[in-house]
């Protein structure tokens, strides 16, 4: 039986508390937001009680780490867990766009893919100065899969290349004592599932692959493999990029699969239902597994960051739980939080 014990006896690196932080929109993801507002609701985050965040220097074309860094800096470094991701360098460029960006406002770089050993070394250093700190506990390789349309048919190069040069180098790195843990950041299960296979990692960011609107192959394809090793994961876009908290949007293509509206609509007539929250209940399911090692939604807002962290703490009824899978709208096999 997989238990918080067993896994933490491999002696891998793990957060100490689940309740995250994700910095996407600090990035301007989706729109524009300041400086200050932005600084703000990690301030909020951090009053809540949360102590693990993420980031990446593609959030924003580096605006994320600066901003993340520019609160985090002034805080005890053994107080908080700090995740960034390599994969992408930064390469200067006046007013830089592209299609179908992400990223809103302003960029001022560009970027190129670089998964070789120098490269994941340089992106490491890049990051520190961008956020001001000393040290990264965890290091994401970073959309190294096969759904990155931009990086067309080179997918299979990108991999090579990680196998060859980012995984040693960040083993490495880690047997240096200049980061505590590594694996990849990515959005589908394919890479983790290929990188068990092949490297030492530690801690694997699975993004868009476990909610309460899909989790399956994240449950009985990921979990049994990392349990063995005694990997965790973070789970990424928990909420789906707002979907499950209001927002008319899923995930980050603008598309809406099949079927995921129907469903938020059984999901949200139950949480009515028992009076529950929808975020919390997203939130908490998202946190259940004892394979996860954290749970990272994004904020923008004092009121987001608060929102989430309180989801994280507040009480769930047992019933309410059992009806969803009554209603097969998660699967039987999934952990549930305890009421």
């Amino acid at each position: 039986m997989v238990t918080a014990q067993n896994l933490t006896e491999k002696k891998r690196f793990r957060p100490v508390d689940k309740a995250g932080f994700g910095g996407v929109a600090l990035g301007n993801g989706f729109q524009q937001n300041s400086d200050l507002e932005c600084l703000q609701a990690i301030e909020a985050a951090w009053n809540a009680g949360i102590r693990l965040f993420d980031t990446s220097p593609w959030y924003g074309l580096g605006i994320s780490e600066r901003r993340m860094g520019l609160f985090l800096k002034d805080q005890s470094r053994d107080s908080f867990t700090l995740s960034t991701k390599v994969g992408r360098l930064m390469e200067p460029k006046e007013d830089f766009t592209m299609e179908q960006i992400l990223w809103k406002g302003k960029l001022n770089f560009g970027y190129k893919y670089d998964y070789s050993a120098a490269g994941v070394r340089r992106s490491v250093e890049d990051s520190l100065q961008r956020l001001g700190l000393s040290s990264i506990d965890i290091v994401f390789i970073h959309d190294l899969s096969p759904d990155n349309g931009d990086m067309k048919d080179s997918y299979a190069h990108y991999f090579e290349e990680a196998v060859k040069g980012a995984m040693p180098e960040l083993t490495k790195m880690r047997a240096e004592g200049i980061i505590k843990g590594w694996g990849l950041g990515v959005n589908t299960i394919e890479p983790i599932l290929q990188t068990l296979d092949v490297a030492d990692p530690d801690i694997f960011l699975s993004a868009c692959q476990y909610s309460l609107i899909k989790h399956e192959d994240d449950l009985n394809k990921v979990f049994p493999k990392v349990a063995e090793r005694g990997v965790s994961i973070v789970v990424g876009a928990p909420l789906c990029a707002g979907f499950l908290s209001g927002k008319d949007r899923y995930l980050y293509d603008g598309k809406f699969p099949a079927g995921v509206k129907e469903k938020l609509n059984a999901l949200q007539r139950v949480a009515e239902n028992y009076a529950v929250d929808l975020r919390t209940a997203a939130l908490q399911f998202a946190a259940a597994p004892a394979e996860v090692s954290g749970v990272i939604p994004g904020a923008h807002t004092v009121e987001q960051a608060v929102q989430n962290a309180q989801s994280f703490k507040t009480k769930i009824p047992a019933d309410f739980w059992r009806e969803l899978k009554h209603e097969k709208l998660i699967a039987e096999n999934a952990p549930v939080p305890k009421a």
